[in-house]
Parts: structure tokens; sequence; C-alpha cells
């Protein structure tokens, strides 16, 4: 979606690689802290993407910003 790869949404998060992959694998309910979700949530939002609620008209979900909201995605 942003075009980062694990190793760069490690580095912009400051959360480990080991815990990105662990958690991209996503097999059944995974362990994970609020802060680690919170740090990717950051890094994401940062990188252009937007994180929807649920309960909003579209539901729950992401989608990236787009440019007349302000962000640009990353590397664009």
């Amino acid at each position: 979606m942003t075009g980062l790869t694990q190793a760069e949404l490690a580095e912009k998060s400051g959360v480990s690689l080991p815990t990105i992959k662990r958690l991209e694998l996503g097999r059944g309910l995974l362990p994970v802290r609020l802060a680690t979700l919170l740090k990717l949530q950051r890094a994401l939002e940062s990188a252009g993407v937007e994180f929807i609620a649920a309960g909003s008209d579209s539901g729950p979900g992401l989608r990236l910003k787009t440019r007349a909201e302000g962000s640009a995605p990353a590397g664009a």
C-alpha cells in the first residue's frame, strides 16, 4: 500500500523487524502490546495511510490519504 519494506517500517516505527515479520504472518490471535500497535499506526499514518474506524459509513479499514488532504503517500 505504501511501498515501505518491513525494514523501513521497523526503522520508521521503532518496532523490531522480527516483531513486524511475526505480525505480518497473522496466524491466529497475536499477542501484541498496545504501545507497539500505536507505533506502527503512527508510522503508517506518516506514510499516508488513513485508518478508518468501525462504525463509519464505509466500515473499518485502511485507505491512502488523498493529496487534497495534505499528505502524499511515501515515495510520491
